[in-house]
């Protein structure tokens, strides 16, 4: 056998959530194929892009002219702030319309299903409205309505949705977890309360049952410095992530390689 399939789970994290593109950048340089994506989040936004086919450069180029006002529609607020409308189409136009099932790379978007209170992997339909609802953070965007059930973000369920990509077929697996608990925030209105108090969620639920050990590497590109809020950073927070993959590409290669031997014996 040539090489495995490959895997790469991509986590929640807000603005941090941007690393992503740089992890992808340079798994591309070193020329790592992706065969499944599974995202939550921030990492569903950034790998449905990827995933629909949109070159590395072009995405550079997206990420480094995002305004976040460009893309938040606020409303009268019953059960969130920004109506979700603009976003939607911001993410319909980048995944060139397409349907999930119709990506080039294929691919997973969990979000939250807000009735059931279980975890929901959109594999097919419309990639706009999947990740919508995943990157929906509770109280602050109007839930996703989908099939007469609300969805709000997946990393409330699946911070880093490891088991998800596995279950695609991944044989081996590259994490991303870019989510930070940050113990000393600044804190001036409601959007940095609710985010703090999904990230103490997130950090106690890690706490507790961890991330999943079934990937073969987990990248923590280094944005302890940025909140999960930090839109105007996000240069930096891409340069994290470029560190970061490098910093573990060679680690990437020896098991891959290992994994080869193995499997050819």
């Amino acid at each position: 056998m040539a090489r495995p399939m490959i895997g790469l789970a991509l986590g929640s994290g807000g603005a941090r959530g941007f690393a992503h593109l740089g992890v992808l950048k340079v798994l591309r340089e070193h020329d790592i194929p992706v065969d499944f994506i599974a995202g939550s989040s921030m990492g569903a936004l950034v790998g449905s892009f990827f995933a629909a086919g949109q070159r590395i450069e072009d995405m550079y180029k997206l990420a480094f002219t995002f305004k976040r006002k460009y893309y938040l529609d606020f409303t009268v607020p019953k059960m969130g702030f920004v109506q979700g409308k603009r976003i939607k189409e911001y993410i319909r136009l980048f995944t060139f319309g397409k349907n999930i099932e119709d990506f080039q790379t294929p691919m997973s978007i969990v979000a939250t299903d807000l009735y059931a209170g279980e975890k929901k992997i959109f594999t097919t339909g419309p990639a706009s409205e999947a990740v919508r609802a995943s990157i929906a953070i509770p109280g602050i965007f109007v839930p996703e309505k989908i099939d007469d059930r609300l969805y709000i973000d997946g990393g409330v369920i699946d911070r880093v949705p490891v088991s998800v990509v596995k279950d695609m077929g991944a044989a081996f697996i590259i994490a991303v977890d870019c989510a930070h608990f940050d113990s000393d925030p600044n804190i001036n209105s409601i959007y940095d309360v609710i985010t703090q108090s999904i990230d103490i969620m997130q950090d106690e639920l890690v706490t507790a049952i961890g991330v999943s050990s079934d990937a073969d590497v987990m990248i923590k590109p280094d944005v302890s410095k940025f909140s999960s809020r930090a839109f105007t950073k996000i240069q930096e927070i891409v340069e994290a992530g470029e560190k970061a993959a490098e910093d573990r590409i060679e680690e990437i290669k020896k098991k891959l390689a290992a994994w080869k031997e193995s499997n050819d014996e």
